[in-house]
């Protein structure tokens, strides 16, 4: 090392070069800080922050989707068109969900009775039997009707002759061929006190010829074929039923 020449002592100039050189660790150290913060982020990821980000990872709880709120849902598609509030809340009007087509018609609920007593035709139903479901031409088939209160109280009911009736058409249904009240000759209605589920039962015979009101034309036997029939009690109609009529087999 070079030694120091000068008109002061030696120690002075060796001080002075150790602080200079202390002096130039601390700038080197400080450019050396400044590179490490710079490229690590600004001190974001250091040791201390990564431990903390962790640590608030670890606590927070991790993020769901909320589901949608069902309760809009039943109120529009799942309970019919009264809509029910949400928990909570009021009753809001919601859009009833569209009703889905179908080729039967419900019946129309029971109503009370009326003031005359008698069970309205929404309290009874009627069924329609036939006794074979094949008859040859010139056979005489012989019907069942079925008249129940399907009401909740008990009423009278005319369920006689005057009141039944069976009407036979065509298949289609756009030609009546033969109706029991064509030529009944009885009038005398027959009133039952029905009580709830109760039934009542009677046949008819039909000749297996045609007819007209009145009964005033000359009545003559249905060809083979496929028929519709239904029951009637007054004006309350059953469902249609289907039977067929056949040629004699030969001998």
């Amino acid at each position: 090392m070079i030694e120091p020449n000068g008109p002061l002592p030696p120690e002075v100039y060796w001080r002075r070069r150790i602080l200079a050189g202390v002096l130039a660790l601390g700038v080197v150290a400080v450019i050396i800080g400044l590179i490490v913060w710079t490229t690590t982020g600004g001190g974001d990821s250091g040791p201390g922050n990564t431990a903390n980000s962790a640590s608030a990872s670890a606590s927070k709880p991790p993020a769901t989707t909320e589901p949608a709120d069902e309760s809009v849902d039943e109120r529009v598609t799942g309970g019919g068109t009264g809509g029910g509030a949400a928990a909570g809340g009021s009753a809001e009007s919601t859009t009833p969900s569209a009703t889905p087509s179908s080729t039967t018609t419900s019946a129309p609920a029971p109503g009370p009775v009326p003031a005359s007593g008698m069970c309205p035709d929404e309290n009874i139903s009627v069924v329609l039997y036939t006794d074979k479901p094949t008859y040859t031409v010139g056979s005489q088939p012989v019907f069942t009707i079925v008249v129940t209160n399907a009401g909740l109280s008990e009423c009278p009911r005319d369920v006689g002759k005057s009141a039944q009736n069976v009407v036979v058409r065509t298949l289609d249904g756009t030609r009546t061929l033969w109706t029991a009240r064509d030529c009944s000759p009885v009038k005398t209605p027959d009133n039952r006190t029905l009580k709830p589920a109760q039934q009542v039962r009677d046949t008819i015979t039909w000749s297996g010829t045609t007819s007209n009101p009145g009964c005033n034309k000359p009545r003559v036997p249905v060809p083979a074929g496929q028929y519709q029939a239904v029951g009637k009690i007054g004006e309350k109609e059953s469902s249609p039923i289907t039977f067929n009529v056949v040629k004699p087999a030969e001998r």
